[in-house]
Parts: structure tokens; sequence; C-alpha cells
């Protein structure tokens, strides 16, 4: 089987086209190319992509999350429909919780549909847990929003935690012909 590089990086304005393709496959149009230029702009925002080697002007993933005090909110995490299941939604959110470390915030959380049953999956191998629920939160079906929380970020141990999460997901990724590389 082939190889190839899966790229996480700090996106910039460059990236925005395909910024707003992403969320059109994923989201149908959620966020505006007005709303990503200004995610890049924010000193609050940290957004970050996924690209492969086969197609480096397209992004295969997308993760947000806005530093508000002492947490990271996570916004938005996308992986197009095309990569799916193969271990990049992992990928993206291990460098978003990376991040979150690196910038000294102390707890995640985000808000994910009840239905999303493959998201809630994913967020729950992280460590993330219940918290709350907010009803009536997506506008577009009036369908009400789990509240998800992740501590500790800056305990000790989230160290050898993102340690070992980075081994899992490098197989995970191996598996499905990917090679991780994170770029600044």
């Amino acid at each position: 089987m082939n190889t190839l590089n899966l790229e996480i990086q700090s996106l910039t304005h460059k990236h925005l086209g395909a910024l707003v393709e992403l969320d059109q496959a994923c989201f149908g149009g959620l966020w505006t190319l007005d709303a990503y230029q200004r995610e890049l702009e924010s000193p609050n925002s940290v957004l970050l992509g996924s690209t492969s080697s086969l197609a480096s002007n397209e992004l295969s993933g997308m993760g947000c999350f806005w530093s508000i005090l002492d947490e990271a909110h996570i916004t938005i995490l996308a992986v197009h429909p095309r990569y799916q299941n193969q271990g990049l939604g992992q990928a993206v959110l291990f460098s978003l919780l990376k991040a979150a470390h690196e910038h000294g915030l102390e707890r995640a959380t985000l808000e994910v549909r009840p239905s999303n049953v493959g998201a809630i999956n994913l967020y729950q191998k992280f460590g993330f847990k219940t918290a709350g629920r907010r009803r009536r939160y997506y506008k577009d079906n009036d369908e009400d929003a789990l509240i998800l929380w992740l501590g500790d970020i800056q305990a000790p141990q989230f160290t050898l935690t993102l340690n070992t999460w980075l081994d899992t997901i490098k197989r995970r990724l191996n598996k499905s012909g990917w090679n991780l590389t994170f770029l600044n």
C-alpha cells in the first residue's frame, strides 16, 4: 500500500477558499468566507487544517477553537466525506487539544448534536464527558446540543495522555495509508 502524507498545520488566508469548500461539503455552508476570515484574524482563534501530499491545495479536515479565559471552546471540527472513517478526525481533534495544552488552557468544551453518534464516539475516545444540554440549539431543525467537557488539560498526566493518543492515532492512520506530519 502506498502511504500518503497527512499534514496538519495552522491555516492562513491562502486557505480561505479551501475552508469554504470543506465547510460546504460537510455542513452545507455553515460558515461564510467572511466568518473564516474573522477566525483567521482573531488572536483568540486557533484554526488548523489537514492536507495531503495528494492534493495540498485541498483541505481534508479542519478544526477551530476559541480561547476564552482558560478554556478552548471547539467551534468546528470537520473531515471531508471522502476521507471520513480513516482516522483524520482523531488527528484533527488531537491537534486542537495539543494546541490548547500548549496555549496553557485548562479545559476544552464543545456542542454536538445528539444525533451525531460518530462525533460523540470520537469525543468520548478523547475523554469528553456530557455536562449538559442546550435546548433547540441548532437552528436548521431545532435539535438540542449536548455540551461536552474535557478538563485537566494542564495536569501533568495530560502530556502522557497526549503521547498515548498520538501513538494510537498514528497506528490508525497508517492502517488507512496515511503518515502524519505536523507543520508550523
